[in-house]
């Protein structure tokens, strides 16, 4: 995951959150994101592929300045960049 540092990613949860941002920082326990976005998928209609399609195509809104993600809550995670439209 290091080569994904200073990338804006999008991680996905097992929870009903999807989060994305800018990755900082790498640890054995978590990852840290700056300028994110952590999305409750229970508070709108939007799938959460949906979701992050938009926010490929307008930007991250986000709503936490720094974040910390337990790494074991997380299913997969890839460059923003590399969200396609389906």
């Amino acid at each position: 995951m290091d080569e994904l540092i200073g990338e804006i990613v999008v991680i996905d949860l097992r929870s009903p959150f999807v989060c994305l941002g800018k990755l900082t920082k790498v640890t054995p326990d978590y990852l840290e994101l700056h300028d994110a976005d952590l999305h409750d998928l229970r508070d709108t209609d939007t799938t959460r592929e949906r979701y992050v399609a938009e926010s490929a195509t307008t930007g991250v809104k986000h709503n936490r300045t720094s974040l910390l993600l337990m790494r074991a809550e997380i299913v997969a995670i890839a460059k923003l960049a590399d969200v396609v439209e389906g």
